[in-house]
């Protein structure tokens, strides 16, 4: 991530060094007898990957992430440019039946998850921004609460959005009942307890 002093503000840009992909695939016969070999659930998922993408839609795909690509670059340090862009983020899902979601109001912003989440927290921006971020994660709590209600996501995609997104977490309680609860007796009657929990020295 980088930072160019304007006379704006300071404008931060996400840079990312991606996997160019350029190793070597195992051809599908070569998959096909390592699965029949080892029966594995995991590699017949990896076998049949995309089998369920109906022709078209990794463009459609695609195309929606390109969006924030070509926007031009807002001064985040001005929360109504900020807010005006989630906005828009927004309306655009709106307009094109997409399911918002964190890394593509990043993309909007021109910002990374770090950046968001520390303005989420207050530890940056905390007076402008704090506020207009909380706002934005509950629209999307809300939606992903809809989503799993009507079953509309899937459990296992919904339980880890929970937990990465809106800090939700899987919590037991243990209640530890003492044996001989001494600190409800009286102190005559707890030494007379501790007496006769000695057990007496054998006679040798």
């Amino acid at each position: 991530m980088s930072r160019t002093k304007t006379g704006t503000g300071t404008r931060e840009r996400k840079r990312e060094n991606g996997n160019t992909g350029t190793g070597t695939e195992l051809p599908a016969e070569k998959i096909k007898d390592v699965v029949e070999k080892r029966g594995s659930k995991w590699m017949r998922e990896l076998s049949e990957d995309g089998a369920d993408m109906a022709p078209g839609e990794n463009s459609r795909y695609i195309r929606h992430a390109m969006v924030s690509f070509g926007l031009p670059p807002i001064d985040i340090s001005d929360p109504k440019q900020v807010s005006d862009r989630i906005g828009a983020y927004f309306d655009y899902c709106v307009q094109n039946d997409r399911r918002p979601q964190v890394v593509g109001m990043c993309n909007w912003l021109g910002i990374n998850r770090d950046t968001l989440a520390q303005w989420r927290r207050g530890d940056l921006r905390s007076a402008t921004h704090t506020d207009i971020i909380k706002k934005a994660y509950g629209v999307l709590e809300e939606m992903w609460i809809d989503y799993m209600d009507n079953g509309k996501i899937n459990p296992a995609t919904g339980i880890f959005l929970s937990k990465n997104w809106f800090n939700y977490s899987d919590t037991q309680q243990l209640v530890v009942t003492p044996n001989n609860p001494l600190n409800d007796m009286d102190s005559d009657t707890a030494k007379k307890r501790l007496l006769e929990s000695i057990p007496d020295d054998e006679d040798e």
